[in-house]
């Protein structure tokens, strides 16, 4: 029987005619076969997207040289692309700080194989979930943060994330800014999740805001982390319906819900590089 590496191609350039063509022809001269193709075109910018999933067979070429033998096609059509091995789960950091459901709910999906990824570690702020993450048997680290502290433990995770190889790093209601530096040096690769309510309701308390504001609708956002706080290119979204009947703490439940299925869903996009920059927005191919 036959075995194959499955890969993906994702990229974005200037449109111009024969994209397309070229991407294609050079599956085929690699001896592979495609198996899902998406493109988009955004007018605005004339930017053209594509993300490919392609299969080469074992004896076939790997990663680096399929990446050498795309170079003269990506530079014909100037395009700033990336070839990834999907045998190869993605490296993913999980930051948090007191409030578990997102953590437990990214845990859970990973233990069952769901989420095409790898949970090297798990950081936190905080102590609390130390003993949750240990019975999940991933590894925790404790590194507390104050205002005085906070660039030396950036540092910290900075060398754990050097030290693991992670790809991306998600805040799982990570209740601590990232620094400008931080946000810029990691720029695509830090997904976090909050309540749709921003900017309607900042601050503290913000599901009571919304109980006396009356809303119908209790959401929730994943989006890229940028220096801009709750500003960056959005993943994925998602809504409730609730009604008057439905006091704060229940309104927190359903956000919590939302909560979790937003940033799964962002999770999985971008462990299947599924996810492209395009300015201050994204192409998500799902």
């Amino acid at each position: 029987m036959t075995t194959s590496n499955d890969f993906v191609l994702t990229l974005t350039c200037p449109d111009q005619p024969g994209i397309v063509h070229e991407v294609s022809g050079f599956v085929v001269s690699s001896g592979g076969n495609i198996v899902e193709s998406a493109q988009f075109w955004d007018r605005g910018t004339d930017t053209f997207a594509m993300r490919l999933h392609f299969e080469v067979p074992d004896a076939g070429l790997g990663s680096g040289a399929l990446r050498d033998a795309f170079a003269a096609i990506a530079d014909k059509f100037s395009m700033n692309c990336e070839i990834h091995n999907l045998r190869r789960k993605s490296r993913v950091l999980i930051m948090v700080s007191k409030f578990d459901h997102c953590l437990l709910d990214l845990l859970y999906r990973y233990r069952i194989g769901e989420l095409n990824m790898e949970v090297p570690a798990v950081v936190s702020n905080h102590p609390d979930v130390a003993e949750l993450v240990a019975a999940r048997k991933v590894p925790f680290f404790h590194f507390p943060v104050t205002q005085d502290t906070k660039r030396e433990q950036e540092q910290q995770v900075r060398d754990l994330i050097a030290r693991e190889n992670i790809d991306f790093i998600v805040l799982a209601r990570y209740m601590q800014i990232l620094s400008e530096e931080f946000c810029e040096d990691f720029a695509g690769r830090v997904i976090n999740i909050h309540h749709s309510f921003l900017p309607g309701f900042k601050g503290a308390r913000p599901y009571h805001q919304a109980y006396e504001r009356g809303v119908k609708l209790i959401g929730a956002t994943a989006h890229y982390a940028t220096a801009d706080l709750d500003e960056g290119p959005i993943i994925e979204q998602d809504v409730s319906r609730v009604t008057h009947a439905q006091g704060p703490e229940q309104l927190a439940g359903v956000g919590r819900d939302v909560e979790m299925r937003v940033l799964a869903r962002a999770v999985r996009f971008q462990a299947e590089h599924r996810v492209m920059l395009n300015g201050s927005k994204t192409i998500v191919f799902e």
